[in-house]
């Protein structure tokens, strides 16, 4: 019996875990979440209905793409898509932080102002099937709703849409500057950075058909890129780049992040340290109100979200777990790319998540 992935092709982390389980050839078979299967499945697991899923052979569940990869990792063996020198695999974890959890923004910002129509369709496809176009595009829009409605939540409004297009067309620029040259981010390896970049780049921005047209034209390195990542030709193979290295043209796209994503995450800890205090003992909600960000000179306020603070652990917790000539590397690193604030980023109280649920630690 082969285990099952519970996902969508418009999903934006179904993509994320189907590229890494194709890449670490475990054995599977991806479903559709049919209503039987949230209802009887999902649901009794993680307690409300979402996207990818995997149950494994023997029953268990596992959510939350993170921990799906993770628990593969640590299952399947080597060859590891942690690197495992100092500055390369902080440098990973940050990637994934900033995949997962700041370019949702253009992501969502795209397909609803770009593609909204066709992703009505889509939605239906995978949740009807057998039903006719009629159909599907009706239960499609019935779906897409709640989606839709969360984009203002993401800080996309139109005072913020001309920052953020302007942001993500510098960043496909500095990405596709990169991806001319490697692979993947640190050689001819995928890493846990390229799995948090693949979501978002993928399932919205490559696979939505007007983002799609866009960043073929403006970065084909990086629509190539997307294409190897999903197609897994040679899955378990490659090598990262010798000595720890970073290559410079990464440089401009994690100064962006430390810029754009840092500022906002310190908001959020403050919020959330204020609500720890508060509410001890309590599940931790996926918002914790509002907060500023700032993108290319504009002001906007976006959802304040613990579960980032708890993607953000993983990077720091590394970070701060270093020592000797691996942390003056790291702290040289960081200096070159202005994550001073990283650096120091302040204590909050730490997080605990586990298939969907979020406490105290």
């Amino acid at each position: 019996m082969t285990h099952i992935l519970y996902g969508a092709p418009a999903s934006l982390f179904s993509g994320k875990a189907r590229a890494y389980l194709d890449w670490k050839q475990i054995d599977y078979q991806e479903l559709p979440p049919s209503p039987e299967v949230m209802q009887d499945v999902i649901i009794p697991a993680v307690g409300y209905p979402v996207v990818p899923v995997v149950q494994k052979d023997d029953g268990t569940v596992i959510q939350d793409t993170t921990s799906i990869i993770d628990h593969f990792e640590a299952e399947a063996g080597s060859p590891s898509v942690y690197p495992d020198t100092p500055v390369q695999k902080l440098v990973a974890l940050l990637f994934e932080l900033y995949g997962d959890e700041w370019l949702v923004i253009p992501a969502m910002h795209y397909r609803w102002n770009y593609n909204e129509e066709w992703i009505y369709g889509e939605f239906g496809k995978s949740n009807l099937p057998g039903g006719s176009r009629e159909e599907q595009v009706k239960r499609g829009r019935e779906i897409g709703q709640r989606f839709k409605g969360f984009v203002p939540m993401l800080g996309v409004n139109p005072a913020t849409i001309p920052a953020i297009e302007k942001s993500y067309e510098t960043l496909l620029a500095d990405l596709d500057a990169h991806f001319a040259v490697h692979d993947y981010l640190f050689g001819t390896r995928p890493s846990i950075g390229d799995y948090g970049l693949i979501g978002p780049l993928y399932a919205h921005l490559y696979r939505d058909p007007e983002s799609g047209n866009l960043m073929k034209r403006l970065a084909p390195h990086v629509a190539i890129w997307v294409e190897r990542m999903m197609e897994a030709a040679a899955p378990l193979s490659g090598e990262f780049l010798e000595d720890d290295a970073i290559p410079d043209t990464l440089l401009p796209v994690l100064q962006r992040m430390m810029s754009e994503q840092m500022p906002h995450l310190q908001a959020v800890a403050n919020l959330y340290t204020d609500w720890a205090q508060a509410n001890p003992d309590t599940e931790i909600p996926r918002a914790i109100g509002m907060a500023p960000y700032r993108i290319e000179g504009v002001d906007g306020e976006r959802f304040a979200s613990p579960f980032s603070l708890w993607m953000l652990q993983r990077p720091l917790d590394f970070y701060r777990a270093l020592d000797g000539a691996g942390k003056t590397a790291a702290d040289t690193f960081l200096e070159a790319v202005g994550g001073s604030a990283f650096r120091n980023f302040p204590p909050f109280p730490p997080i605990h998540f586990n298939n969907g649920k979020m406490r105290q630690a």
